[in-house]
């Protein structure tokens, strides 16, 4: 567990809100975006923002600001403690 922290570095979860608002500081936001789930689904979403990885996980896609770019990842993992 150790090591996938140190190869993700630091990674925070927020609220979608926050992740919202976050974004929206941004010019071009570049924004991680994958869909899944087993019994139903959920979008995740990873941006960069001042040095930091925010996460967020909701049941309905967020409307993420035009210019936005978008990359659809297959999964993404994020490590628990």
């Amino acid at each position: 567990m150790a090591e996938a922290a140190k190869a993700f570095g630091s990674i925070v979860r927020i609220e979608p809100a926050d992740f919202d608002a976050i974004i929206r500081r941004q010019d071009k936001p570049l924004v991680v975006f994958s869909k899944g789930g087993i019994f139903s689904t959920k979008y995740q979403y990873l941006m960069g923002y001042k040095g930091l990885v925010f996460y967020t996980k909701t049941a309905t896609p967020l409307n993420l600001p035009p210019g936005a770019e978008v990359i659809k990842a297959k999964k993404i993992w994020i490590p628990t403690y």
